[in-house]
């Protein structure tokens, strides 16, 4: 049994037949519940996934296995919704295409970071490091739950788009190129600090060049600019309410009040200079870092 959560790769191949079998499932349960409206099929389908997801976290007692829940999901829910799409099969990739690019960066990423069964994000063991009901609680909501609506409330508007003929088609072409600008950002900035870290002499140090010189989290920024592009998207099919910026808002607010200080925090632990590129340096815009002495 050890030996199977040692190997990566029997790992990763055990986490994709849960995934299958999770959006299969969930999916046949939601045949069976006959919803007339979409996106409370999609909403049912999202949460019932998730509850699948949890409980493969809990045999394994490790919610790393959630991690590529918010990045694998999306790609399900566009498609189908794709599939009732008004539009040609041109205006629906570029729609798709950029999601699809989103999607395989971050869970490329997650795929190269986690190294099997065995390992755990350090934020997951830190919210299940307390009281047995508190340590439920976080993890049933707090790791699964609430990631998985935030990106639903996010995706929301692109349900706009592929269920109502395009109006506005310059729009949806500049959200085309500005969702697939911000997962550029994010993966520049991926690949210069990459590089930093792949430098033994830089262990300890804060990566202060490159797009990291403007701003202490330029990947979380092209993460925000996505979702502001799929509310873009949303926008052209001219019939999305104004109520919808509210969707990439919840993001922003994720990022600036919990993901970006946790990060932070983290960092003033681990590295000396950190608080002072902190004090110079933009929490997300790309900013001319401010002339710090000392």
């Amino acid at each position: 049994h050890m030996i199977i959560l040692k190997s990566k790769t029997l790992s990763l191949i055990i986490v994709s037949i849960y995934y299958l079998i999770t959006f299969t499932v969930s999916y046949l349960i939601v045949q069976l519940l006959e919803i007339q409206y979409l996106w409370i099929y999609i909403i049912i389908w999202h949460l019932t996934s998730t509850l699948f997801i949890y409980l493969f976290s809990v045999i394994h007692k490790n919610s790393s296995i959630y991690d590529p829940f918010w990045s694998v999901a999306p790609v399900p829910i566009v498609i189908f919704l794709s599939v009732h799409s008004p539009n040609n099969l041109l205006i629906n990739l570029l729609i798709i295409i950029p999601i699809i690019l989103w999607s395989l960066r971050l869970t490329l990423n997650w795929i190269c970071s986690w190294n099997g069964l065995l390992h755990e994000d350090f934020r997951y063991i830190d919210l299940k490091d307390t009281t047995t009901f508190k340590a439920f609680i976080n993890n049933l909501f707090g790791i699964h739950i609430i990631p998985t609506l935030i990106v639903n409330i996010s995706l929301y508007p692109i349900q706009y788009i592929l269920l109502n003929p395009v109006v506005y088609f310059n729009v949806l072409i500049f959200a085309s190129i500005f969702t697939s600008m911000s997962v550029y950002l994010e993966y520049v900035a991926d690949k210069q600090m990459k590089i930093f870290r792949s430098n033994i002499q830089n262990h300890g140090k804060t990566m202060q060049k490159g797009l990291w010189k403007y701003s202490r989290h330029p990947n979380y920024l092209g993460e925000i600019l996505f979702w502001i592009g799929i509310y873009l998207f949303g926008v052209s099919s001219g019939v999305a309410p104004i109520a919808i910026l509210v969707c990439p808002l919840i993001m922003l607010a994720l990022f600036i009040f919990i993901s970006c200080p946790l990060m932070d925090n983290r960092s003033l632990k681990k590295r000396t200079d950190y608080k002072n590129y902190m004090k110079k340096t933009s929490q997300l815009f790309l900013w001319p870092p401010k002339d710090t002495i000392g």
